[in-house]
């Protein structure tokens, strides 16, 4: 391999090539481009001398259970020093969210030299921040859907693996690559990757060190003139609530109790306060963030809705959904009494001022999870009330495009409407997907030896920029998945809080703790990913991305 920048350029201009030609494929996330695109980097793989000779160590893994028949690549690379039995993963993904938002530059999108042009063209239209970098004398940047997140990501370890299969004879330990599908969506890919990545580990006899993610780094803040290097991931809930209220007549409107203003209350409570922010090692989540508000009445009239739904967003550094679950139950307790106590105000002033009677009115605080509301149906229905969730689960997969949060709402609403109390009620529980969080702090000898790697790597690297290395890649991705949480109650928490879990939404959780790798993501530098102004700075992540990553992936199979 190398051992400077300068000798890279024809590592810089080979991974320039695949980020161009992986960027001309569309492989918008749940579209059949996905399948395209795992095509087209096999095909890239079987171009290379090493799986023209080994053909069995390149391969498309099948997703049975896929409904659109997308595929996950999976190549590998056998060094030959030493016979080493260590092994590292690399893992990219090569879905992209959609491309609609390019509105007329739409068939642009996947071409950057073309798109890059165009922009330049209307530069005068595009955000303030955008001229400045297109103006920039520093930085040179490429445009395009998927350019940056994460086409050249998976360009920069195919360049890597077959600048390495040239010379295997120098080469100690072993490389497993997977491309997957669906990253941007369910993560159907990375769930069939988890046993498999197992499979081959048990096969081979290996011991693989760790999982490296070439998903893209950014700017933590405007200004920020850093490149960063991450050690673990931080992880997603998504706390969700089915609000119960009382529905009457909008000329009665002091007769019900709507749901509505239960959910608004939740929001305000909850929705970007830095309370429920998740802080380790001094790093700090952004706090909740709103993704679905809306009541569930199905048809315009004038009775108050009977049910409102909501669900956050909810980062996590080292909260358990266990953890997580008891403080959105405190929330939604207070925020119900809230509500409560501002309408017996509003009822009484409305009352002094129409001089009628005033009267308390009869509402009282009640949350309960989803897990209680199960456990109190079943106590009133007994064996029958597993037989009809049976039934209706099996009516609901028959939906192959019901989402996976519809369903999971499906079932809560499903489960109250089989209860006997009516009382207005508020019910917490999870809607998939979830993503663990993966903190790598060095207690166990395999962390130790990630750090070491990746500091030795960062502080190896020349360059004229600030690397810094940091804990918790800040971007929900499926290096989550490597690892599986710890401990029967936050196991629990999990499965009897997420309606759907094991039917709808099937997380390899047994394979996911068997697999149990610390994980980094070292990725090449752009900005807007998911915007039309998508872009991908070319000098960092073509030249120092690939020194970063290999360096960390030698430092670690060889045990220096």
């Amino acid at each position: 391999m190398y051992k400077t920048l300068a000798e890279q350029n024809d590592l810089a201009k080979r991974i320039e090539e695949l980020t161009i030609r992986l960027t001309n494929v569309i492989s918008v996330t749940e579209t059949a481009g996905e399948i395209d695109v795992s095509q087209e980097v096999f095909d890239i793989f079987m171009e290379m001398d090493y799986y023209k000779e080994h053909p069995e160590d390149v391969y498309i893994q099948d997703i049975p259970t896929d409904r659109l028949g997308r595929k996950n690549v999976i190549a590998i690379l056998r060094g030959k020093k030493n016979n080493s039995k260590k092994a590292i993963s690399l893992l990219g993904h090569t879905d992209t969210v959609g491309i609609s938002d390019y509105g007329t530059l739409v068939d642009f999108c996947n071409k950057p030299y073309e798109l890059t042009e165009k922009m330049s063209e209307i530069i005068h239209t595009l955000p303030t921040h955008v001229q400045e970098d297109m103006k920039s004398e520093k930085e040179d940047f490429l445009f395009g859907r998927g350019i940056f997140d994460m086409k050249s990501g998976d360009a920069i370890i195919i360049a890597l693996m077959e600048a390495i299969s040239k010379d295997l004879e120098n080469f100690e330990g072993n490389i497993i690559y997977t491309a997957v599908c669906d990253e941007e969506s369910n993560s159907a890919g990375m769930f069939a990757a988890v046993p498999e990545l197992n499979r081959i580990r048990n096969d081979n006899d290996w011991d693989i060190l760790g999982m490296i993610d070439t998903d893209y780094m950014t700017n933590e803040y405007h200004g920020d003139e850093d490149k960063y290097v991450y050690v673990g991931a931080v992880g997603k809930l998504m706390p969700s609530f089915f609000v119960v209220g009382q529905e009457t007549h909008v000329g009665e409107s002091f007769n019900g109790f709507d749901p509505n203003q239960m959910v608004a209350e939740l929001t305000k409570k909850i929705n970007m306060n830095t309370e429920y922010c998740d802080i380790a090692e001094g790093q700090v989540t952004l706090p909740p963030l709103t993704l679905k508000q809306r009541d569930l009445k199905p048809e315009y009239s004038v009775q108050s809705a009977k049910t409102s739904t909501l669900f956050f967003n909810y980062a996590t550094h080292k909260s358990t959904p266990d953890e997580v679950l008891e403080k959105m139950v405190a929330a939604a307790k207070e925020c119900m009494q809230t509500t409560i106590d501002d309408l017996n105000k509003q009822y009484k002033n409305f009352c002094e001022m129409s001089k009628i009677e005033h009267k308390v009115l009869p509402w009282k605080e009640h949350v309960i999870t989803y897990d209680e509301l199960y456990a109190k149906v079943k106590e009133e229905m007994g064996i029958k009330l597993d037989v009809i969730i049976s039934e209706f689960e099996e009516e609901k997969l028959k939906d192959e495009k019901m989402d996976e949060r519809d369903y999971s709402l499906a079932l809560v609403e499903k489960v109250h409407s089989l209860w006997s109390d009516r009382d207005p009620v508020i019910v917490v529980y999870f809607t998939p997907p979830y993503y663990p969080h993966i903190f790598v702090d060095g207690k166990t000898e395999k962390e130790q030896k990630v750090l070491k790697a990746v500091k030795d790597a960062v502080s190896e690297t020349e360059s004229d920029y600030n690397l810094v290395y940091k804990n918790f890649f800040p971007y929900i991705a499926d290096i989550s998945f490597a690892a599986a949480p710890q401990g029967e109650d936050t196991i629990n928490a999990l499965k009897h809080n997420m309606p759907g879990f094991g039917t709808k939404y099937i997380m390899p959780l047994d394979d996911m703790a068997e697999l149990n790798l610390p994980v980094l993501d070292i990725g090449p530098f752009g900005k807007d990913a998911h915007k039309y102004t998508e872009r991908l700075e070319t000098n960092y992540s073509f030249n120092i991305t690939p020194e970063l990553v290999y360096r960390t992936m030698v430092n670690l199979l060889s045990g220096n």
